[in-house]
């Protein structure tokens, strides 16, 4: 049999007889088989991500067990994707052989669609609006985007694609027939339509699409004047490297957009980011710092009426729930568990895409920490929410929780949920 992991495998061998573990003690700690990781020690299986983490915390290597388990390991870098994707397909012309969801549409269509739902919203069916409408158009879309990013927590992105990207083209349409201040926020609020479609093409499972948006959204931030959007684009590429496994581009991201010009929320949410990274990494105190400076951040944010939020309105405690998350990652699934079942308490009910989101991680750190009958009490219930809202960021944990509970098909819970779980962690999303 050929050796697939010498390196690894001598690293974590030396380092549990260092630490006077048996190979047994070993397995307890991370709930693998005894004779898996003797294999791995071997050189004769090569280690999972999940397995590299748990090792490397419960041998407190700081990280040194995960980079010497990833040593080659490389990403295509993610750069601002301004000029990868067809913009006629991605913003008119939907084609029919890209996701299940696309319709082919025209330009004027889509301008007229947009703007015929926001005349509706506006005049109640009423009748065509008079040239000074700039302003009642820019209230009526703003309450349209509120109504949206609502409405994308129970719904699959499919559903809601064609339209948001209809009204960013409008908004860009009116914004040249309006006064300058009106044009500004025009442009402003249509950044804000283009960077939420960034993250649901994201959702929808093409990265490449979702950073193209995501500098539209630059764009059109720039052109009302708006830089600071552009520092937000840092974050939203961290997340693309985060779930590519790319610690190291995360932390970058991150870092490019904690700059002091930047308004306090987006270097909070930057910080989370970093956060993210370094746990990737298992750097455990590089994520607890940074989870700090995320705290401090986010205390001097400006939380004034009618301001559109940028990043998560769903989640009352980020910082809490980004720790639960990196603990996850840092091979601490007990603490992942304990912090993840106290922020989901805080989460409304009707926020099922976030619910599903951090339950499904939920269940990961419980299936990791050995208490499987817990994981499938909790995998239960978000099965419904995985299949409405299909969001190929979820699907990621999905599949890592289907192969933690793999190691148990014997185990009768495991068994019962088994068939819906592994449909759904192979879910189409696009």
């Amino acid at each position: 049999m050929p050796l697939l992991s010498t390196a690894f495998g001598e690293e974590l061998r030396r380092r549990r007889l260092e630490a006077g573990l048996s190979l047994t003690a070993l397995s307890m700690s991370v709930h693998y088989s005894k004779a898996q990781l003797s294999k791995v020690e071997r050189g004769l299986k090569a280690p999972s991500r999940d397995l590299m983490r748990l090792c490397d915390a419960a041998l407190r290597a700081d990280g040194a067990l995960i980079a010497q388990g990833t040593a080659g390991m490389t990403a295509e870098p993610v750069g601002p994707g301004a000029g990868e994707i067809d913009e006629e397909r991605w913003t008119m012309q939907l084609s029919p052989d890209g996701p299940s969801w696309f319709q082919p549409v025209g330009r004027r269509q889509a301008v007229s669609a947009g703007a015929a739902s926001l005349l509706r919203l506006q005049m109640g069916g009423q009748g065509p609006v008079g040239p000074a409408a700039g302003a009642g158009m820019l209230e009526a879309s703003s309450a349209l985007f509120t109504h949206y990013r609502r409405l994308g927590q129970s719904v699959e992105p499919g559903f809601l694609l064609p339209v948001l990207i209809a009204q960013t083209h409008t908004l860009r349409e009116l914004s040249t027939h309006a006064d300058s201040g009106t044009r500004q926020e025009l442009l402003a609020l249509g950044s804000r339509y283009a960077e939420y479609v960034g993250w649901l093409v994201q959702e929808s499972g093409d990265d490449q699409a979702a950073l193209w948006w995501t500098q539209r959204a630059v764009d059109l931030a720039a052109a009302s004047g708006d830089r600071d959007l552009g520092g937000y684009a840092f974050v939203r590429r961290a997340l693309v490297t985060l779930y590519q496994d790319d610690a190291e581009q995360t932390v970058a991201l991150a870092r490019r957009a904690q700059n002091g010009a930047l308004p306090p929320r987006i270097r909070g949410l930057a910080a989370q980011r970093e956060a993210q990274g370094h746990a990737l990494a298992g750097d455990r105190d590089a994520c607890l710092r940074a989870l700090n400076r995320a705290r401090g951040f986010f205390a001097r944010q400006d939380d004034s009426p009618g301001t559109l939020v940028i990043g998560s309105m769903h989640v009352p405690d980020s910082v809490g729930m980004v720790t639960g998350w990196c603990l996850v990652d840092l091979g601490r699934p007990r603490e992942a568990a304990e912090e993840l079942d106290r922020q989901l308490a805080l989460v409304s009910d009707d926020a099922v895409r976030t619910r599903v989101r951090y339950g499904v991680r939920r269940a990961l750190a419980y299936a990791a920490s050995g208490q499987i009958d817990q994981a499938c009490a909790l995998t239960g219930p978000l099965l419904d929410g995985v299949a409405a809202v299909r969001s190929a960021t979820v699907v990621i944990d999905l599949r890592r929780l289907a192969r933690v509970l793999a190691r148990y098909p014997d185990h009768p819970s495991v068994r019962q949920l088994a068939p819906r779980l592994g449909t759904l962690s192979h879910l189409p999303i696009s």
